[in-house]
């Protein structure tokens, strides 16, 4: 019999075995000052592309004021206990509702956390019965709530059609054999790549199945649709949504998450998820602070429209220089390179130090070896100038990685590696 931790110290995990080279720098890095275009990453100002502050409002004026309003009112702890014990408030109840009427449901509830929220809801909508069928590029919320269902579970290839109706094949039959249902869970806007799902197509699949679409659209909401009501409303089908999850860490800049669809099944939500059951209530002052933001939302379209002026000129930028994007239909730009793991630390390093610029690194597991992705996330509060600073940096690292720059630099990382 061996030790327990035998294994953790063998094996730190396929991150974790970077830690002494990327950690403080390339992974848990230090961003300071004002959440804005510009922050400061090691002393020096950088343009920063990984805050996912789409809309500007992290430091907004009036989200400001509200935010420090409620603070003063409330301080941080009220209200105390779980919702169903001593934390439901008046406003807890009149934020839901006015979740409801802009994502278009008929009911809404809050949640503390997305992800915690997110794992608990699929826990709680499935039995050891039913049959989760969902896309295998699914955020790790989705994949850890999958992993607490007792039934049987398939994946279906990325936003491949033919994949999931070849699934739902399988379900529908296993279903027939245990007497349950199919939960199918998807994207509103993957990511890592920022691509929308294919929601449009899915829920014209429910003509031919018998299923629920559960959809994670923490990146839509507040970005896409006419009135920012997410990736459903882009597509014309938020209707058809059974489950619409979205957070506030995105466009709302803040902490929490909401759960809306049919007022039957979020009342069976309300008193059947684990994790807000047994947990503390939202605080006063993200409640409040919601509110103002969601207001904000609603009356202010000239944000979404600055968002997108300078995702347009980013994306467009980009492609027009000759860089791979993929296949994005949403705020979020992946810039797609080939190169190694120590390939991309050196060329992150030269973006940071050379050039002021700070985006995240994305390289395997997350993606195949051999690639590295470089994730961006434009906002509000960008400006051109940044823009075209960053596509002329953007030229710079790729010609060095193409001359072989990047690898030379890299080989003492390399072998520091292979002697582990």
């Amino acid at each position: 019999m061996r030790d327990l931790f035998d294994r953790i110290i063998e094996n730190k995990g396929p991150l974790g075995k970077w830690a002494s080279q990327a950690e403080g720098y390339f992974v848990f890095p230090k961003l300071e000052g004002q959440i804005s275009n510009r922050m400061k990453f090691n002393g020096k100002e950088v343009i920063t592309w990984s805050i996912n502050d789409y809309l500007g409002l992290a430091n907004h004026p009036e989200v400001l004021k509200a935010d420090a309003e409620a603070a003063m009112e409330h301080g941080a702890a009220y209200p105390m206990g779980a919702r169903m014990m001593s934390g439901h408030t008046d406003l807890h109840e009149k934020l839901q509702n006015e979740l409801a009427k802009f994502v278009n449901k008929e009911a809404t509830y809050l949640l503390n956390f997305g992800y915690q929220g997110m794992v608990s809801a699929i826990d709680a909508l499935v039995t050891k019965d039913d049959i989760i069928v969902y896309d295998v590029d699914s955020h790790a919320c989705i994949i850890d709530g999958v992993r607490l269902h007792m039934g049987k579970r398939f994946t279906y290839q990325h936003n491949d059609m033919d994949s999931l109706e070849k699934n739902l094949e399988r379900a529908t039959k296993m279903a027939e054999q245990t007497g349950g249902g199919i939960l199918v869970i998807s994207e509103g806007v993957f990511g890592m790549r920022g691509e929308q799902g294919r929601l449009k197509e899915i829920v014209a699949l429910k003509q031919k199945y018998n299923f629920r679409l559960l959809v994670d659209d923490a990146h839509g909401f507040g970005t896409l649709g006419e009135t920012g009501a997410g990736a459903g409303e882009e597509q014309g089908v938020q209707d058809q949504i059974d489950v619409y999850f979205a957070t506030f860490a995105k466009s709302m800049a803040s902490i929490g998450a909401f759960l809306a669809g049919d007022k039957e099944v979020i009342d069976y939500l309300k008193y059947n998820l684990r994790s807000q059951m047994f947990a503390k209530s939202l605080p006063m002052i993200f409640v409040k602070g919601a509110l103002k933001r969601l207001e904000m939302l609603r009356t202010m379209p000239e944000l979404k429209a600055k968002l997108w002026e300078n995702v347009n000129a980013l994306q467009n930028g980009l492609k027009e220089r000759g860089f791979d994007i993929g296949n994005t239909q949403s705020c979020v730009t992946p810039v797609y390179l080939n190169g190694s793991i120590p390939e991309a630390m050196a060329l992150v390093k030269d973006l940071r130090e050379n050039y002021g610029i700070f985006c995240s690194i994305v390289v395997y597991p997350v993606i195949p070896k051999g690639l590295i992705l470089l994730r961006m996330i434009p906002t509000a509060t960008h400006t051109l100038a940044d823009i075209e600073a960053t596509l002329e940096a953007f030229s710079a690292i790729r010609d060095r990685l193409e001359n072989g720059t990047y690898k030379r630099l890299s080989a003492a990382v390399e072998a520091a590696m292979e002697d582990k």
